[in-house]
């Protein structure tokens, strides 16, 4: 599935590195290896991290507001990120685990329905990476009118996303930066394919999610822009998410953002959009969902704790549809 044969290998088309394996080789993921000429995910079925989370924290504010998510994750990624939070499985390799346990799509649905969940989310690490087994899951869970999210970085190739897009219900994007160089100096990626993969999310439920990281990509300059390219392309009822940096993994010595330049993002963002919260920090005001008309707090958040006044999805004091699924 999505792969080309050439002289050097085999060449791996789900994501934009477009990774050449010869014999025995792996992809830059870690968990992509060519056998004896065709492409094989070798971590399918391995579950690194289970967990019942609230759908707030993907985040997905504007997702069924107050639900429960069945979440899973995997292992490797595309992606060499200095701040990853989960690089203990992040950066993991298939040589290096040990070959254990497989779930098979069917028990992942079923363990999906046993902890009373209607929604399955993808997370943790790249889950793109772990495309068969997302796809499979996905398509299964469909027939059992279970929905399914996925948070991801967005590396993925155009043709294989149009595929998954099918079966997929609500979209995560984190989108690093609205830096070329950026993505190229700190993600061992790019920034292009990322905001062509947003342009096709958008056919479902979309989110964005910008790690505001000092002195790295927090100029105003820059999240001018982003807002701009997010309304012209994706629309003003978008919500984004400015999320707080804390030092980790790579990047010990960065200081963690401030709540001040968190909150100077989210009112340059919200000259452009309807929706913008900030996130890893506590403050009910601005992790809230006010109506974009009347201007009052119709989703109210406590930490992770959903208060959810609309009705149908409507604002219960001037009736405005607030965007998002209900």
């Amino acid at each position: 599935m999505f792969q080309k044969k050439l002289k050097k290998g085999v060449q791996c088309n789900i994501c934009p590195h477009n990774c050449i394996m010869p014999k025995g080789k792996y992809g830059i993921c870690g968990i992509r290896k060519n056998i004896n000429g065709q492409i094989k995910l070798m971590t399918y079925g391995i579950i690194s991290s289970v967990n019942i989370d609230p759908i707030e924290k993907k985040p997905l504010y504007h997702f069924y507001p107050g639900a429960t998510v069945f979440s899973i994750g995997g292992y490797g990624c595309n992606f060499k990120c200095g701040w990853c939070q989960n690089y203990e499985i992040s950066t993991e390799r298939f040589e290096n685990l040990f070959d254990g346990e497989r779930h098979t799509p069917a028990e992942v649905v079923k363990k999906c329905k046993e902890n009373k969940s209607k929604i399955i989310a993808f997370t943790y690490n790249e889950p793109t990476i772990w495309y068969e087994y997302i796809y499979d899951i996905s398509k299964l869970a469909k027939k059992e009118r279970i929905k399914t999210v996925i948070v991801t970085n967005g590396y993925i190739n155009t043709e294989p996303l149009k595929k998954l897009i099918k079966y997929i219900d609500g979209v995560n994007v984190d989108l690093k930066s609205f830096s070329a160089e950026f993505y190229k100096k700190n993600c061992a990626g790019k920034l292009k394919p990322v905001l062509e993969a947003l342009k096709i999310y958008k056919q479902k439920w979309l989110e964005v999610t910008n790690l505001i990281i000092p002195g790295m990509n927090d100029s105003e300059k820059e999240i001018k822009e982003m807002s701009k390219w997010i309304l012209e392309n994706l629309g003003k009822e978008t919500p984004l998410h400015f999320s707080r940096f804390y030092p980790m993994y790579k990047l010990t010595h960065v200081k963690p953002t401030t709540k001040e330049t968190l909150i100077k993002a989210r009112k340059i963002a919200k000259k452009f959009l309807d929706y913008v919260y900030i996130g890893n920090v506590q403050d009910t005001e601005m992790n809230s969902t006010k109506c974009p008309k009347c201007k009052k707090i119709v989703i109210e958040r406590t930490g992770y704790t959903v208060y959810n006044k609309t009705k149908k999805g409507k604002c219960p004091y001037c009736g405005y549809k607030i965007a998002g699924e209900f």
